[in-house]
This record gives C-alpha cells, sequence and structure tokens, in this order.
C-alpha cells in the first residue's frame, strides 16, 4: 500500500546578518551629531550654559573615536581599563609635566625653541607610556601602538580642550562662540596626525625592545632614535608658520625686506608673498603628517609580516 505524504514547505532561515556600524563610527556620528546641537542651540538662545559641553565634546570627540578604533585591533592584553588610564593620565600628566618644563626651559619662540618644545612633551608622553606598560605581561608592537596612540590621543584632548578655553575670551573680554568652533573643528581635522601619531611611533619601538628583552626599558637605540624622530617631526609641525614666513622670505624677498628682518622691523609683504606664505603654512604640515604616516604604515607591513611568519601553516586535509 502506498502512502501519500502531504508536501510540507519549511521556510529556510533568514541567515542575513544585520551590518552595524562599528563603535568608533558610532561614537564619531553621534557625538559630532550632539555636538552640532549644542553648537546651535547656543547660537540661537544666547545661553552660555552649554559653552563647556562644546568645548568638553569637540576637544575629545576625534582622540576618542581614533582610540576605540586602535583598541579594536590591540591583542588581548590591553584591557578597557588599560586603555581609560593611558589616556587619562596621557592627557592630565601629559599637559601639567610640559606645561612645567616649558615654563622652566622655553623662552622663545625660534627653531631652537620648537625643538625644545618637541622634546619635552614627547618625552612626558614616552614617561607616561612607560609608566603605563611597565607591568603588561606581555609586550608586542601592534600593542606599542595602540597604547602610544592612547596617550598621544589623551594628550591632545586636553590640549585642545584648553585651546578651546582660551579661543573663548576676546581682547576684548567679550566671549566668542565663534572662535571656539573654528578652534575645534581645525584642531579636529589636524589631530590625527599630531600627538596620537608620533607617540603610536614611540610606542611601536618601545615595545619592540620589550618583545625582545622582556622587560620595559627607555634606555635603547631603537627607542632613543624613534624618540628623537617624533620629536623633531613634532618641532617641524609646531614650527610651521615661523619656517613658512623664512621661506617666503628667503624665496621672494628683496634686500630691503630681508635687512628689516633681521633687525626685526616689520616687513611689508607683497600679495604674491602672502599667497606664497598661505601655500607653504599647508604644504608644510601636509609633508610633516606625511612623514609621521610613512612611518606608521612601515611599521604596520613590519607587524603583518611577523604575524604571517608566526602563523602555523595550514595545509589541506590536515587540522
Amino acid at each position: 500500500m502506498t502512502t501519500f505524504m502531504p508536501a510540507v514547505t519549511v521556510a529556510a532561515p533568514d541567515v542575513r546578518r544585520r551590518r552595524h556600524l562599528p563603535s568608533w563610527a558610532r561614537i564619531f556620528l553621534g557625538g559630532g551629531a550632539l555636538w552640532a546641537a549644542a553648537v546651535v542651540i547656543t547660537f540661537l538662545t544666547g545661553n552660555v550654559n552649554l559653552v563647556p559641553t562644546i568645548i568638553l565634546v569637540g576637544a575629545f570627540l576625534v582622540p576618542v573615536t581614533f582610540v576605540s578604533y586602535a583598541f579594536q585591533r590591540a591583542d588581548g592584553i590591553l584591557t578597557p581599563q588599560k586603555i581609560f588610564s593611558a589616556f587619562l593620565y596621557g592627557g592630565v600628566m601629559g599637559v601639567l609635566g610640559a606645561s612645567v618644563l616649558e615654563a622652566a626651559f622655553v623662552h622663545n619662540t625660534t627653531i631652537h625653541g620648537f625643538l625644545v618644545v618637541g622634546l619635552i612633551e614627547e618625552g612626558v608622553k614616552l614617561t607616561v607610556l612607560w609608566l603605563m606598560a611597565r607591568k603588561l605581561g606581555r609586550y608586542t608592537i601592534r600593542d606599542g601602538l595602540v597604547l602610544g596612540a592612547t596617550v598621544g590621543f589623551g594628550f591632545a584632548a586636553f590640549e585642545s580642550a584648553g585651546y578651546a578655553f582660551q579661543a573663548l575670551f576676546t581682547q576684548q573680554g567679550g566671549l566668542s562662540l565663534l572662535n571656539v568652533v573654528e578652534t575645534e573643528l581645525l584642531r579636529g581635522v589636524l589631530t590625527p596626525f599630531g600627538h596620537g601619531l608620533w607617540t603610536a611611533v614611540a610606542g611601536a619601538a618601545l615595545f619592540a625592545v620589550a618583545a625582545r628583552r622582556g622587560k620595559m626599558r627607555l634606555r635603547s637605540w631603537l627607542v632613543a632614535g624613534a624618540y628623537l624622530l617624533v620629536s623633531v617631526l613634532h618641532a617641524l609641525w609646531d614650527a610651521a608658520g615661523l619656517a613658512a614666513a623664512w621661506l617666503t622670505l628667503h624665496l621672494t624677498g628683496s634686500a630691503m625686506q630681508r635687512y628689516d628682518a633681521r633687525n626685526g622691523i616689520g616687513v611689508t609683504a607683497t600679495t604674491g608673498q602672502v599667497h606664497l606664505d598661505a601655500v607653504l603654512n599647508l604644504v608644510l604640515p601636509a609633508l610633516d603628517a606625511l612623514i609621521g604616516l610613512a612611518v606608521i604604515t612601515a611599521v604596520m607591513v613590519h607587524v603583518r609580516r611577523q604575524e604571517r611568519a608566526a602563523s602555523p601553516i595550514r595545509v589541506d586535509g590536515m587540522p
């Protein structure tokens, strides 16, 4: 006897996964929307109660976004608590230490003065990084990049908050929200190419030495070389405006203009010189950033090669 079974249609489960934005993108978009809303409401109402929110959110938005992005690429040895501590101490101790040392040793805005500032600030951040990392159980170059960037971005966040607060007050004694917004937008664009980038390079060198020796050591030729490199990049970044004016004067200046500059007399620039100075003020920091990015890229290529070499070779049919 033949039995006929009714056909049963089983709906296939929907295995499609929803695509979610990564956490760093949600931080940036959500924080950016809140910052913009605070700015608009303050402009419309004239109520200054939101000014501290504008300063803090604007100063911390880009650094926190990049730290979140970097943390997702760290090894398991770096915990959220360690990242938070490095960001906080990198900002507070970095700005505090740099302020004290610069007040004691920096008295001019010459190229020499900018170099001293670079040495001081990068030295303070490197010291904070060493303090944060000296009790880790394992060291990799990847973690050095991440923790170094965290310390650097912490410094950048607190420094940006300070600059935004200074921009709030005008020379006439009033308050200028527009100056705050312009300052934070400009520093937000420049932040990824500054402190976080430089300290990430120093952190990679510090952890590379620690990975070989099994112990965190500041006294190493690799660490010293990285420290000097990022200090010079830092100094050249800060001195870009002065360097642009010097190059403009020496490339296009007349004998009278050079004489006035040597004797501290105000130089009257031509229209062409003003345009050249503006171009150089953009080109010089861009070249500085490209050098830093090239160093970071070379480090990351080296890290990936090491990781591929250390990974087991898989043969078909074998576990």
